[in-house]
């Protein structure tokens, strides 16, 4: 008679094939960063070292890992004068004949070029299906000359659970404001004569708002004299989360529309994305 049961006590030890589809299934089938610690960040030490601090990943449901206060150093092989090239630093899986796991950190050098440098090619292996070998690009390396001029990240971070019902919490909260907002145009006016979108820069402080528009702003950006909060809305987003983490919503005070936060704002440039609803004569 078949068991099919996996983790529970069979007489048999867990296999990696086990544990790989389990987070392939809660994680994705693909490759991710989880928002563990310092997300393998990339620090340019010299034109030959790029250390890699600690992180946790997901490599096809494998669990991969550089420990809390560890990093690890990656050597880039030196460029030359007169020539651009592009290098992936890389997580590289191995399994072999045994069948025992690796993962290292790897350079895959590219070839150099005095013009337009091509990045190299990966190994796009997937374990859950039996692949000896694959690559999970974590940094693109920029080089011209002997210089580094750039290393940029190539992975998605995924949230933990709780980040995520967070986020679905917001995301439902922003659908009802919306609703909301659509229901009260149609109520006062079928009619919206004016409408833009746009984004703008604000420069916010450590606060929970900052103002976006005033009437006399909103009047010039329509082409209208009389815009207020009788006949104005002003519906806004956070235009980029990665610098801004706070979350956006709007308000009226005071001649002028505000964006309204979640948590204070960190000090400093603050992308706003808005559309305006103008519904006057």
């Amino acid at each position: 008679m078949a068991n099919y049961l996996d983790t529970g006590d069979t007489g048999r030890a867990v296999s990696a094939e086990t544990d790989g589809a389990l987070f392939a299934g809660i994680f994705g089938n693909a490759k991710y960063v989880l928002g563990n610690g310092s997300q393998f960040k990339a620090e340019v030490q010299s034109n030959n070292i790029v250390k890699i601090s600690d992180g946790d990943a997901v490599m096809y449901g494998r669990h991969v890992r550089i420990p809390a206060n560890d990093s690890a150093l990656v050597t880039i092989n030196n460029g030359h004068s007169g020539t651009n090239r592009i290098d992936l630093i890389v997580f590289r899986y191995t399994k072999d004949s045994t069948g025992k796991e690796t993962v290292d950190l790897a350079v895959i050098q590219g070839e150099d070029s005095t013009g337009t440098a091509a990045a190299p090619a990966t190994i796009d292996g997937d374990i859950l299906t039996g692949a000896m070998q694959a690559d999970f690009p974590l940094y693109r390396v920029e080089l011209n000359g002997l210089n580094i001029v750039s290393v940029t990240a190539m992975f998605d971070v995924i949230g933990n659970i709780s980040q995520l019902t967070k986020t679905n919490k917001d995301l439902s909260n922003k659908v009802a404001e919306l609703n909301k907002n659509i229901t009260s145009v149609k109520s006062v006016n079928k009619n919206i004569t004016k409408m833009i979108a746009g984004s703008k820069i604000v420069t916010a402080k450590a606060s929970t708002s900052v103002q976006v528009f005033t009437n006399s702003e909103i009047n010039a950006a329509l082409g209208v004299n009389d815009s207020n909060n009788e006949n104005t809305i002003v519906s806004m987003a956070n235009g980029d989360a990665s610098v801004q983490p706070a979350h956006v919503g709007s308000s009226y005070s005071k001649g002028a529309w505000n964006a309204v936060f979640d948590r204070n704002a960190y000090a400093g440039s603050f992308r706003i994305n808005y559309v305006i609803f103008y519904f006057g004569k």
